[in-house]
C-alpha cells in the first residue's frame, strides 16, 4: 500500500469530504489510519426500553419522528424524537446538534448511550451518543469517538473506516525493532476494538512508535553535530583559577561541575551542544561568564543572546564588570542600543570580545570577527531559525560551540526525548545565604485581613513587592482555567486601588505594551529602590534580580502554568532575606493541585514532572519549534517506555547507511530533526 497516496484513493471519500479532511490535516491514506479516536464508548449491555432506569444507559432501537424546535429563552436548537424498541419508547433530545436530524436511516437499528433522566414532567435520553449497530464490536460493545472536523462527524470517520476495512491488511512494517505485522494490527485495533485489552496493546504500540521516531531524530541530530568542526579552546587552568578566586562569592558544588563538563566540551574540534538547566536562582549566568572568558582566553569571540532587553542589560551589567576586570571588552546590544552602526563594527573587527543582546545580534548585519561560542538564555523562547541565524555568524568552515541556558527544568523524560541531542549539565544546588521562600494560598476575600498588613510591614522593613496581574485593562485576560474576564482584576485597576488604599507608598505599573525604554526605566527604579510595590504583568517573569524585593503575589493564580508560577515566585528570594509568595484565588472554589503542589514544593525539578503528568509537554516545551510536537498517544512522563525506545533507537543506528531503507522511517522522523535541532 503507498501509504503517500492522497485520502481521495479511499472508498468512499469524494473531492468535497478530501477538502474537509485537508483542512483537519489528513491528507494521505497514512494521515486517515493516524487520525485515532479520542476515546472509545462503551455500548455494551444494552437495556431493553421498558426495564430502563435512571442514569447511564445504552438502548439499541430504531429512531423516528425527529424534529427540530428553537428554544425560546435560550439561544439553542433542540432536536427530538423517539428511539424504539421491541418493549416500547423512549424520547430522546440532543442540544445543537442538527446533523442529528441527517444522521439516522429509520430502517436501521442504533445502539444510544446517554443519560435517562425525569426532567420537564417526563422521563428522557439526553444527549446520548451513537452508533449504528453494525458498526460496533459485538462482543467488546466498543466503538470509537473520533473529533468531528468541519461537518465530519465521528459517525462518518466510523463509516469511512469501515469502508476501508480490508486495507489495514496492506499496511507495510514501519519499525525494524517489533516483529512484522505489529503495525497494521495496532493500527487495527485502535479502530475496530475487540477489548478493551486489544485498545491498550495498539496505543502502546503506537505510542512506543511515537518515542520511537522522536528520539532516532533526536540521535541523528547528535550525530550530525559530531560532523561538524569547531575551533577548539584550550583549557587555562591558571588562569581559569585566577578569575574564581578573584570573584566577590564562592561558586557552588553545582556551578563547578557544570563548568568543568563546559570547558571539556570546548576543548573538541566538534561544537559543544550543551544545555545548562538550573533552578532559579543557581546562578548559571556566572557559570557562562566562565565559559566566556574561557573563549575569550583562546582569542574567540563570544554572543550572549537573550529575549528581552531587561535580561540582557541584567546580563550585561552583571558579566561586565567581571569579565572587564580580566581585560575582555564587553558590549549591550539591543534594538535601544545608541550609536548601533559604531558598535557593530568594533564587533566585526573583534575589538568587543563578548556582545551581550536580543534580537539585535540577529540582523543580517550584525557580524563577528571570529565567534566561538554563542549563549542563548531562555532558550525555548527562540525558535530554530533565529538560533542557527546566530551559530551561523561563526567562521564559514566552522561552527559555533552552543551553550543553551534555561530555568525552567526540564524533566529527565523529556531530556531523553525532545532534548536528546543536547548533553545536559544541571545546577541543583543554590548560592549560600539564599533563604526560602514561603508559599501560600490566599483566598481573594481575605485580602484586607492577612495581605495588606503583610505589605505594610514588608515597606516598613525597606523591602519591596510585586503584584502580578493576568491582564493590563479590565474585561481582558479571561482563559480556559475556569478563570472569567469579569474576575480578573487587571495591572491598571489594581494600581489605582493599591494607592488608594496605600496613599503615602509609592507604587508604580509594569506591562508588555510599554515602550522598551518606558519598561527599563521603571525597573530601573525598582531595582535602585525607588518603588514599594511594582504591579506588573508576566513581563517580570525573566527579569532583573531585585535581591530587596521579599514579596511576591499573584493574583488569579488558578490561571497560570506551574512552570509559570514557578518562575515567578523565583522573582523574590534573591537575597539574604526571607520572601514569602501568595497565590491568590478568587470564588470559593478548592485550590487546584497545580497550586497546592507549589505551596508545597520549591524542587524546580520535582514541579516540572509534576506540570508534565498534568499538563504534558507543552508547558515545558511550548512553541518551542512552532508547536509541532503533536504526539497523537506517547506520554513523556512513561519513562518505562522511553527507555526501551531508546535502546532500540541506539541499536537502529548501528545500521549506519544501512537504515536508509527504511524510506518510511527516515522520511517520519525528518519533521523530528527539526523541531527538536539547536545546532
Amino acid at each position: 500500500m503507498d501509504l503517500n497516496a492522497s485520502v481521495e484513493t479511499l472508498k468512499g471519500v469524494g473531492p468535497k469530504t478530501a477538502e474537509i479532511l485537508k483542512k483537519a490535516g489528513i491528507r494521505t491514506v497514512r494521515d486517515f489510519f493516524y487520525n485515532l479516536p479520542r476515546d472509545y464508548e462503551n455500548f455494551q449491555a444494552a437495556t431493553s426500553i421498558s426495564e430502563l432506569r435512571p442514569g447511564k444507559v445504552v438502548v439499541k432501537g430504531k429512531i423516528e419522528n425527529l424534529t427540530s424546535r428553537r428554544a425560546k429563552k435560550r439561544n439553542l436548537s433542540i432536536i427530538e424524537g423517539l428511539v424504539r424498541d421491541e418493549t416500547g419508547a423512549v424520547k430522546v433530545v440532543w442540544f445543537n446538534q442538527s446533523y442529528r436530524l441527517r444522521q439516522f436511516a429509520p430502517d436501521k437499528e442504533y445502539l444510544f448511550s446517554g443519560t435517562f433522566e425525569f426532567k420537564n414532567g417526563r422521563f428522557q435520553l439526553t444527549s446520548p451518543s451513537s452508533a449504528l449497530y453494525t458498526d460496533v464490536d459485538l462482543r467488546s460493545g466498543l466503538a470509537p469517538i473520533y473529533v468531528a472536523h468541519g461537518g465530519l462527524k465521528s459517525n462518518d470517520f466510523r463509516r469511512f473506516l469501515n469502508s476501508a476495512r480490508d486495507k489495514f491488511a496492506e499496511i507495510p512494517d514501519l519499525l525494524p525493532t517489533v516483529k512484522s505485522g505489529v503495525r497494521r494490527e495496532a493500527l487495527f485495533y485502535a479502530h475496530f476494538p475487540n477489548s478493551e485489552k486489544s485498545i491498550a496493546g495498539a496505543r502502546e504500540y503506537l505510542a512506543y512508535e511515537e518515542l520511537f521516531e522522536l528520539i532516532l531524530a533526536a540521535k541523528l541530530n547528535r550525530r550530525e553535530n559530531e560532523k561538524l568542526r569547531a575551533t577548539p579552546v584550550k583549557f587555562d587552568a591558571g588562569k581559569i583559577r585566577d578569575f574564581v578566586a578573584k570573584l566577590p562569592f564562592k561558586l557552588t558544588n553545582a556551578q563547578r561541575r557544570a563548568a568543568w563538563e563546559i570547558f571539556q566540551d570546548m576543548e573538541k574540534n566538534t561544537p559543544m551542544n550543551r544545555l545548562l538547566q538550573g533552578d532559579v536562582g543557581s546562578g548559571k549566568t556566572m557559570v557562562a561568564a566562565l565559559a566566556a572568558y574561557e573563549a575569550f582566553l583562546s582569542g574567540g569571540q563570544v554572543a550572549i543572546l537573550a529575549p528581552t532587553a531587561i535580561l540582557a542589560s541584567q546580563h550585561y551589567e552583571g558579566i561586565g564588570p567581571l569579565l572587564g576586570g580580566f581585560g575582555v571588552k564587553t558590549a549591550l546590544l539591543t534594538g535601544a542600543t545608541k550609536k548601533k552602526p559604531e558598535l557593530k563594527k568594533m564587533i566585526a573587527s573583534g575589538e568587543v570580545n563578548v556582545v551581550v543582546g536580543t534580537h539585535a545580534l540577529l540582523t543580517d548585519n550584525t557580524e563577528f570577527s571570529n565567534l566561538t561560542l554563542v549563549v542563548i538564555d531562555e532558550q525555548h523562547r527562540f525558535g530554530v531559525e533565529q538560533r542557527q541565524k546566530l551559530t551561523l555568524k561563526s567562521p564559514k568552515d566552522k561552527a559555533p560551540h552552543l551553550l543553551a541556558m534555561t530555568a525552567t527544568p526540564i524533566p529527565r523524560s523529556l531530556q531523553l526525548t525532545i532534548f536528546g541531542d543536547l548533553d545536559v549539565s544541571i545546577l541543583d544546588e543554590l548560592p549560600k545565604g539564599r533563604q526560602p521562600i514561603e508559599t501560600k494560598i490566599l483566598p481573594e476575600i481575605e485580602l484586607s485581613e492577612k495581605l495588606y498588613p503583610e505589605i505594610l510591614k514588608t515597606v516598613k522593613a525597606g523591602q519591596q513587592v510585586y503584584w502580578i496581574c493576568k491582564a493590563i485593562e479590565d474585561g481582558a485576560g479571561g482563559d480556559n482555567s475556569g478563570t472569567n474576564k469579569a474576575d480578573i482584576t487587571s495591572v491598571k485597576a489594581r494600581t489605582k486601588r493599591l494607592q488608594e488604599l496605600f496613599p503615602k507608598l509609592k507604587i508604580e505599573l509594569l506591562h508588555g505594551k510599554m515602550k522598551p525604554l518606558e519598561k527599563d526605566e521603571v525597573m530601573g527604579r525598582f531595582s535602585e529602590g525607588k518603588i514599594d510595590i511594582l504591579v506588573s504583568t508576566t513581563v517580570v517573569e525573566v527579569g532583573v534580580d531585585v535581591p530587596n524585593a521579599t514579596l511576591m503575589i499573584i493574583e488569579n493564580a488558578e490561571g497560570y502554568g506551574l512552570a509559570q508560577l514557578h518562575q515567578l515566585r523565583g522573582r523574590v528570594g534573591r537575597g539574604s532575606v526571607k520572601s514569602d509568595c501568595f497565590l491568590l484565588t478568587s470564588g470559593d472554589a478548592t485550590p487546584s493541585r497545580r497550586l497546592k503542589e507549589l505551596e508545597k514544593s520549591s524542587d524546580g525539578f520535582h514541579l516540572a514532572e509534576v506540570d508534565l503528568k498534568m499538563r504534558g509537554p507543552g508547558e515545558i516545551y511550548g512553541a518551542l519549534q512552532h508547536g509541532a510536537l503533536d504526539l497523537r498517544i506517547a506520554s513523556l512522563s512513561d519513562t518505562k517506555l522511553i527507555q526501551k525506545a531508546q535502546k532500540d533507537a541506539e541499536n537502529f543506528l548501528k545500521l549506519g547507511p544501512g537504515m536508509l531503507q527504511y524510506k518510511e522511517l527516515m522520511d517520519g522522523i525528518s519533521k523530528y530533526q527539526q523541531i527538536t535541532t539547536l545546532n
